[in-house]
């Protein structure tokens, strides 16, 4: 995620797996891919407000899990509710229903197999079999922030020519804990590494990105006119830890925390060449992949749920805090906006950046209307879980 690559602060991220990803959000280089992601607002203030005042706490019990309390509410509390497009949350959830969670199984069943038809159905039918429950912190406060990451989408080349010189890498054997400036300068951590060169790409920043995002796709070209569409998703790291890039220029004086983010890494990285490399070399972890075919381009890669995410529908959770495959109601604001985006969405991946009661990434889609609105994802944020009836969250949650 593109949290991971500008964090200032928390525990490092760790990896995720396929989709789950190392660690989610940032940009793609795809110039020629189409877009796909949430709907654009047709307006966007310069600087983002915080969501509506929060509802009265509405009577009813309250439930203390560790890092969440999860306070009964009312369907009148969820701003915006009546005013989203539920249908198109629907097929995620239906996704998630192939796995249901802890306490979904029976309503799962009945999603599946007797879907209502209709905006209006739709709406009627998660109020009839769904309760509202208000997420908060321990300290009882129900602000947080929601992020945004999308699945890049990368020129590359099967073998190295021209300007593709950057590999990509499977796993190798056993997994050495060599550094990623070590794998990059010693000759026994290299030797380690030929022959397992998936692809070759360009910029080296779209391969820091694709191993913070823990999959991307690869647009690869044969050198006599066909291009293929392949994924690479998640396979292991090198069980180094993870230092955020943003961090690192803070620390430098290059940045600020208020100006930390992917954009402006790569902002910075263009315009500072010769410092590159000690840039790259700030984070010790790397992350190895593995190909997978890409049958449908139009289905997004599996989150820690182990379903196709769903963009502008899926986010990333803390799953200590939020089962996957939660429903959610998110009150926030477009990127650098005061334009409320409020929605359904399911909890469908993770990642170590992303703790918390009240946290959220929100998974764009892939290409570069994507990659701008991840990018620049940082608002504040209130959020619901919406349960199913008669069942009590306490007795679920880890």
């Amino acid at each position: 995620m593109l949290a991971a690559l500008v964090a200032c602060g928390g525990a490092p991220p760790a990896a995720r797996a396929p989709a789950p990803v190392e660690q989610r959000a940032a940009a793609a280089t795809a110039s020629a891919s189409p877009s796909t992601s949430a709907p654009t607002p047709t307006s966007a203030a310069v600087t983002a407000a915080p969501p509506a005042a929060a509802a009265p706490r509405p009577e009813g019990p309250a439930f203390d899990r560790g890092k969440v309390r999860w306070v009964a509410a009312g369907w009148a509390d969820l701003p915006g509710f009546a005013a989203d497009r539920v249908a198109d949350a629907w097929p995620a959830l239906q996704a998630s229903c192939t796995r249901p969670a802890a306490g979904w199984s029976e309503l799962c069943a009945r999603a599946l197999l007797f879907p209502p038809q209709g905006e209006d159905a739709l709406r009627r039918w998660l109020q009839a079999h769904l309760q509202p429950w208000r997420l908060e912190a321990p300290d009882g406060s129900a602000e947080g922030l929601a992020t945004g990451y999308f699945e890049p989408t990368i020129d590359a080349s099967r073998r190295p020519r021209g300007g593709f010189r950057i590999p990509l890498y499977a796993p190798p054997p056993g997994r050495p804990g060599y550094t990623r400036q070590q794998y990059d300068s010693l000759p026994a951590a290299q030797a380690l590494l030929k022959g397992l060169e998936i692809a070759w790409i360009e910029d080296p920043l779209d391969a820091l990105l694709l191993q913070v995002q823990g999959s991307g796709r690869l647009r690869i070209a044969d050198g006599e006119g066909r291009v293929s569409l392949v994924r690479l998703a998640f396979a292991a790291h090198n069980d180094q830890p993870y230092r955020s890039l943003g961090r690192w220029l803070i620390e430098q004086g290059e940045l600020t925390a208020d100006t930390a983010s992917w954009p402006a890494i790569k902002s910075w990285a263009q315009k500072n060449p010769q410092r590159l490399q000690a840039l790259l070399w700030a984070n010790p972890r790397m992350v190895f992949f593995r190909e997978e075919p890409l049958p449908d381009p139009t289905q997004g890669p599996r989150g820690a749920q182990g379903v196709p995410l769903t963009p502008g529908r899926s986010v990333a959770v803390d799953p200590s805090a939020v089962p996957h495959g939660t429903l959610l109601w998110l009150d926030t604001t477009e990127p650098l906006s005061a334009t409320p985006l409020r929605r359904l969405v399911v909890a469908q991946d993770s990642g170590a950046a992303i703790t918390g009661a009240v946290r959220v990434d929100l998974f764009f889609g892939w290409g570069r209307e994507a990659e701008a609105r991840a990018g620049r994802m940082k608002q504040p944020l209130r959020l619901w879980a919406l349960w199913p009836r008669g069942q009590a969250p306490a007795d679920l949650l880890p």
